[in-house]
């Protein structure tokens, strides 16, 4: 049906293509920038005006990404980031710039602009990520480029694709089983790749997640324009850039997150098809996502508060964050109050229970400090209460033990611990905000 549609468009993809002369994007000429405008304009008359009109060919969208990867101007890369959402939007998955192929060699692998294609590949991808990790330090610099924008609506658009790739193909697989349809996402293909590793692509989504969190609740100030061309024209960019680039921050910052949300949902995909034996070796075996990010966690405290101030999925957050206590609850006191004495560490609850005596808190706290604990509670409490309650990950059998007025009455108790534990540490400031919090909704439900 496709490539029938697509027949009849040699014409129009002849006539548009021919504005964007090859040597646009090898040689270096003052009529580049108009030629591409005019071609990105030719394809949004041609395929977004006219009604009914078949999709771009692949060779136009490769064009249109090309430009996107490229560019310097801010008007290119802004029209062409734009364009493609909207043509995604009426042409949903009509065309994917990832390629999967066989290694290149490295004469390939030039990073001169007139060798990059319009498609990337698993390295590619993984680059971007780093690239997009810096954007921080570029835009703290003297002189401020269009590159750190760039890099940051490339990688959002890269992400769109793949969500709209992954979630159907998740879903058939959630309602009918279907691993191989999973298997053959693009997400997957790029965790697969042995281009690439693995955990090392995951530890840098976790890092470029907290500097940009942290970026972006700070002011930029003092960042300059690159002195190049008129003054007048260069200050309107620099201007664009500065009022722009703290939303996209922000909107980059999501994008990171969604990306790392896919992989851990990917994860237990796999894991339910490994269970269930639907997987064969081909498939390999992984660490799972959340095991990284959870040593990374452990290893470097400092992106503890960036990491979960950034997260902003309840059910995750909460299951990452009694999944960190665990491993520093002393063994003693893993009891729940029932009489049969079965470990019960496994929900917010049962780790809440654990804080309960000044004992069992003082243990946690020689493991990890006072202020961090705060920092734990405070956040998994926030998540807990912004979970619906059929999604809640605690079990039916400990309803009554974990019901919101129990769990309010054990995080106060938990900070009376925490505070008895270490005098020498008081309550912080978003210690407090979730005790109000729980004094607030015990009053509510009194």
């Amino acid at each position: 049906m496709g490539t029938k549609r697509r027949r009849g468009d040699g014409g129009m993809e002849e006539n548009t293509m021919a504005i964007l002369d090859t040597y646009c994007f090898s040689k270096s000429t003052e009529h580049i920038a108009d030629d591409r405008l005019s071609f990105l304009e030719a394809v949004r008359s041609g395929f977004l005006v006219t009604e009914n009109s078949a999709g771009p060919t692949n060779k136009m969208y490769k064009a249109v990404f090309k430009i996107l990867r490229v560019e310097t101007s801010l008007d290119l890369i802004m029209s062409s980031y734009q364009l493609l959402l909207e043509l995604d939007k009426r042409f949903p998955q009509a065309w994917s710039p990832f390629s999967f192929g066989t290694d290149v060699t490295s004469s390939e692998k030039q990073d001169d602009h007139s060798k990059i294609s319009g498609s990337i590949d698993a390295i590619e991808f993984h680059r971007l990520i780093e690239e997009v990790s810096k954007v921080p330090d570029q835009a703290n610099t003297e002189i401020l480029t269009t590159e750190p924008l760039r890099n940051m609506l490339l990688f959002q658009y890269l992400v769109k694709l793949l969500e709209g790739d992954l979630v159907p193909r998740n879903f058939a697989f959630t309602e009918k089983s279907d691993w191989v349809t999973l298997r053959e996402s693009l997400l997957n293909m790029i965790l697969v790749s042995r281009k690439i590793t693995y955990k090392g692509l995951v530890k840098d989504c976790l890092s470029t997640l907290c500097e940009l969190s942290q970026f972006s609740t700070k002011c930029i100030h003092d960042m300059r324009p690159e002195q190049t061309g008129s003054t007048e024209i260069t200050e309107k960019c620099h201007t664009a850039l500065a009022l722009a680039l703290p939303e996209v921050v922000k909107r980059t910052c999501a994008a990171v997150q969604k990306l790392l949300i896919m992989i851990v949902e990917l994860d237990s995909s796999k894991k339910a098809a490994d269970l269930e034996g639907w997987t064969t070796r081909a498939d390999g075996t992984r660490t799972p996502a959340t095991e990284i990010i959870l040593d990374e966690l452990t290893y470097d405290k400092n992106i503890l508060f960036p990491f979960f101030q950034a997260l902003d999925k309840p059910k995750l957050k909460l299951d990452m964050i009694v999944q960190f206590l665990k491993k520093y609850i002393p063994k003693t006191s893993v009891r729940t109050r029932r009489s049969n004495g079965s470990a019960n560490d496994s929900t917010f609850g049962g780790v809440l229970n654990c804080f309960s005596n000044e004992s069992s808190t003082k243990g946690i706290v020689k493991k990890i400090s006072s202020e961090v604990a705060q920092l734990l509670l405070a956040h998994a409490f926030q998540a807990y209460i912004l979970l619906p309650s059929e999604h809640s990950t605690e079990s039916k059998e400990d309803t009554a033990d974990n019901s919101l007025r129990n769990i309010c009455n054990n995080m106060i108790s938990a900070f009376t611990c925490l505070k008895k534990a270490d005098k020498n540490s008081g309550i912080l400031p978003f210690g407090k905000e979730a005790l109000f919090t729980a004094a607030i909704m015990l009053s509510r439900n009194s």
